[in-house]
């Protein structure tokens, strides 16, 4: 393994750059492709080895080694390991591909089966908890593979996170555990949202009264961190509106195919909708208080 890369990582945003950086910190051999050029920089800046392109970085990395994947949706991911310079005809038998963006269970099954007659094996492995816990180690890690991936991963699960869920060994249980979390996470914004603009309506200080709710039964973490920085008017993106409109979309299509209807599901997905018309698909999904503020 001598000059071999332990780990690839694609996708060096807000979560890919926070295990990259943790990654690096602890002193793991590192290779990082992005299209975004400061994306690259930082990566490079925290000690990680650039590449050109997915290909050229997979052709570093060692027999046992692992690409992280950690796009943004299926589109990009299909792009990374199959597209244009794509990391897939490279890999070699033995290597994993862990898969961290929020995707459709169907989408994760398909790349595991294209993966498996090379020797591949799938990682099923979406991340939630926001760029500062991925680097902290904090975030929280939903996965599904194998016995044997499972066991020969325990290195790098450990080194990414301490919260590290194990919730099942068929390629999309992770999926499907993100989008269940992040349905759960839609409708309780969407509700802390709905909270604050009655408040303001009421005559409240709105301030006080999150206060009191994050000392009592409406408090949910979302809620707390998200409409802390909408009062203060800040809704620089952390989380922009464009992903929870995508994964509340899937979380309502998996129920769809499960033959199960989420009435509060389907109302969070229509709002995210509504603020994507507004034009605030760029901004925080805070903003979704402003769109209750228009009720």
């Amino acid at each position: 393994m001598s000059g071999k890369l332990s780990v690839v990582v694609v996708g060096a945003g807000n979560m890919g750059g926070g295990m990259l950086a943790r990654l690096c910190a602890l002193g793991w051999s590192v290779g990082v492709h992005d299209s975004d050029a400061q994306a690259q920089a930082r990566a490079v800046a925290h000690g990680a080895v650039p590449f050109g392109s997915a290909m050229a970085a997979v052709q570093g990395l060692a027999p046992d080694g692992v690409l992280l994947v950690a796009v943004v949706d299926a589109v990009q991911t299909e792009s990374v390991l199959w597209g244009l310079a794509g990391a897939g005809p490279c890999l070699q038998q033995g290597q994993v591909v862990m898969l961290c963006p929020t995707l459709g269970p169907a989408t994760v099954q398909s790349q595991a089966e294209r993966l498996a007659p090379m020797g591949v094996d799938l990682m099923d492995a979406p991340m939630s908890g926001g760029p500062l816990r991925a680097q902290e180690g904090t975030m929280s890690l939903m996965v599904a593979c194998s016995d044997g991936v499972w066991q020969r991963s325990q290195k790098l699960l450990t080194a990414l996170s301490q919260q590290v869920f194990r919730v099942g060994t068929r390629a999309g249980d992770g999926a499907r555990t993100k989008l269940v979390n992040n349905l759960l996470a839609a409708v309780n914004l969407a509700g802390a949202a709905e909270a604050m603009a009655l408040a303001e309506r009421l005559g409240l200080d709105p301030v006080a009264t999150l206060s009191v709710i994050e000392a009592s039964s409406g408090q949910s973490w979302i809620g707390s961190d998200r409409m802390r920085r909408a009062l203060a008017g800040d809704f620089e993106p952390r989380a922009h509106v464009t992903l929870l409109a995508k994964d509340t979309h899937l979380a309502v299509q998996a129920a769809d195919e499960a033959a199960f209807d989420p009435p509060m599901g389907r109302l969070a997905r229509d709002l995210f909708a509504q603020a994507l018309a507004q034009g605030w698909a760029d901004l925080d999904d805070a903003a979704l208080l402003r769109l209750m503020r228009q009720a």
